[in-house]
Formats: structure tokens, C-alpha cells, sequence
């Protein structure tokens, strides 16, 4: 492809700009069809746990120390995995009652440590907001049952109880026609460089000094009709 300078660049875009306009609305037909038709809208729920230290069945002091921290923190990584263990799904899964299986179910939670905390944040997304609320509960009761079973200890507190979203988390409508606005300008963009690139037809003097080695000594303006100032008829 020749050099293009900056000047020849921008009228070319500019001589094509009906196309470029034509498949940025495309795109952004397409884009909103997509959007508002075939997004399915999914829903999060989600529960907040904290890791605290167990007196119930000890004489020890209450106060909470930095090496409770600490330890609460090094099981964070152990619990996530246990809330997404398969014994935990399967008796999710018994106790709602919902015809899924536990890697469907997995695949629909996700387990995230907050910053800085010994707290996790368990968010369940669903096609149903109610079931994502159900879920996100009940999964939380059992893994703290779990964790009593197997540690001994009852230290796991849910701070937030999970509740039903009225919003799809993954729907934004504007969003996804900007998306597919860009698509299209660039896509538009490409096809006027690549339609430029083999294009050999002679456009201007120039054109014909960087292909040949002819020099162009006179240019003769067209005028047509509709430009005409004056003439015989």
C-alpha cells in the first residue's frame, strides 16, 4: 500500500463517508437487537460472612486479637473452596430442592475474599432472581455447617443476608450499542483502507507523477451542467 500523508488520509475518509455512516448504523441496528432480544438477564444475589473467633465452647477471652486475624485470613482461601465443595452443592441442591446439578450450580457461584478482611462475599448469578437469592442463603447456611463439622468450630457470622435483585447485572443497554458502535467504525474504517489499497484507478496529478514517470503539465477542471456560471444552450 502507498504512503498515505495525513491530509490525503482524511479525504479519502471523507469521500466515503456515507459508507462509513452506513455500517456504524448498521452496527448499531444490530447492536441494540442484540441487546434488548438476545441477552438473556441474569440476576446476583449475594451473602457477606465473616470469619470471628469461636468462645462458645471455650473459657477464653472474647477480645479478638491481630493472630485471630490472621488465622481467620490464611482460612479464607480453605473456605472458598469448601463453598464451592460437592458435598456443600449436593445438599444446596437437596434442600431447595431444584433440578440442577452441583457443576451447573458451581459455575453459578462465585466466592471473593474483600479486601483487606477476614470476610467473603458469597454472590450466586442466576436467569431467575429469586432462585439467585435462595441459593446464595442456603449455600451459606450449609458451608457454615460444614465448617462446624469439620474444624469444630462455629466461626463463621453471615453479616448480609442475600436478597432478591430487581436489576440484570448484565445487561447495560448503552453500553452494548456503544460496543457495537465501535465495531462498526472500525470495521467501516477498514474496509475504505482495504477498498483504497486496490483501488488503481488516477484520482489527481499526483497520482499519475508516483505511478509513471510522466509529469503533468496542465490540469483541465471538469465542469458539468449543474456547475455551469454560463454558456449557450
Amino acid at each position: 500500500m502507498e504512503e498515505l500523508d495525513l491530509k490525503k488520509l482524511i479525504s479519502i475518509f471523507w469521500n466515503k463517508r456515507l459508507q462509513i455512516i452506513i455500517i456504524s448504523l448498521i452496527a448499531v441496528v444490530i447492536g441494540t437487537i442484540y441487546s434488548f432480544y438476545f441477552v438473556t438477564p441474569k440476576y446476583e444475589s449475594y451473602t457477606t460472612v465473616v470469619l470471628v473467633k469461636d468462645t462458645a465452647n471455650t473459657e477464653e477471652s472474647s477480645e479478638i486479637t491481630s493472630s485471630d486475624l490472621g488465622l481467620a485470613k490464611n482460612l479464607i482461601g480453605t473456605y472458598s473452596k469448601l463453598v464451592k465443595s460437592k458435598s456443600t452443592l449436593r445438599e444446596t441442591i437437596n434442600n431447595l430442592g431444584i433440578n440442577e446439578t452441583e457443576s451447573i450450580l458451581e459455575d453459578k457461584i462465585t466466592v471473593s475474599e474483600i479486601e483487606n478482611t477476614a470476610m467473603l462475599r458469597i454472590t450466586v448469578r442466576d436467569e431467575n432472581p429469586v432462585q439467585a437469592m435462595k441459593v446464595a442463603n442456603e449455600v451459606t447456611n450449609v458451608f457454615a455447617k460444614k465448617v462446624a463439622e469439620i474444624y469444630k468450630i462455629d466461626n463463621v457470622y453471615t453479616v448480609d443476608q442475600a436478597e432478591e435483585s430487581i436489576t440484570p447485572c448484565n445487561i447495560n443497554h448503552g453500553r452494548d450499542i456503544l460496543i457495537f458502535l465501535i465495531v462498526g467504525l472500525v470495521v467501516s474504517i477498514a474496509y475504505v483502507l482495504i477498498a483504497n489499497m486496490f483501488d488503481n484507478t488516477i484520482k489527481d496529478a499526483d497520482d499519475i507523477e508516483s505511478n509513471t514517470d510522466l509529469i503533468t503539465l496542465v490540469s483541465i477542471p471538469y465542469v458539468n451542467d449543474e456547475n455551469k456560471k454560463g454558456g449557450i444552450n
